[in-house]
């Protein structure tokens, strides 16, 4: 079975790309409908996909915005798979403040459990 030239599942390029460790993953986070292909919401791993197709989804605590430059022939190591897409994530948003240390953290959690505040 073989897609049209030019055209690859989506599911797969997801997992060539490296943005997923397993194919069965990116199939799992399409089908809960959470990528989004050109603004649409998509819910087939099936879907095609060809240069020039803008995606959204979420990679861990951010969402991902990607573009895609080319379709991959195989899941080859990092440095290849950045070649498969151009990324338009927003950088993340820098932190207020010093990150709290140990000390911090458990002076606001005896606050947090303190029953008279």
């Amino acid at each position: 079975m073989s897609d049209a030239p030019g055209r690859l599942r989506l599911d797969k390029w997801l997992w060539q790309a490296r943005f997923f460790k397993t194919r069965s993953l990116a199939a799992r986070m399409i089908g809960e409908g959470r990528v989004r292909l050109n603004g649409a919401r998509v819910t087939k791993p099936a879907q095609a996909v060809v240069p020039g197709d803008a995606l959204t989804f979420p990679q861990g605590d951010r969402i991902r915005v990607v573009e895609i430059a080319a379709l991959g022939e195989r899941r080859g190591p990092a440095a290849e798979a950045q070649t498969l897409y151009a990324d338009h994530t927003p950088p993340p948003q820098p932190r207020l403040g010093p990150r709290p240390t140990g000390r911090d953290r458990r002076r606001m959690d005896a606050l947090r459990d303190d029953p008279e505040t």
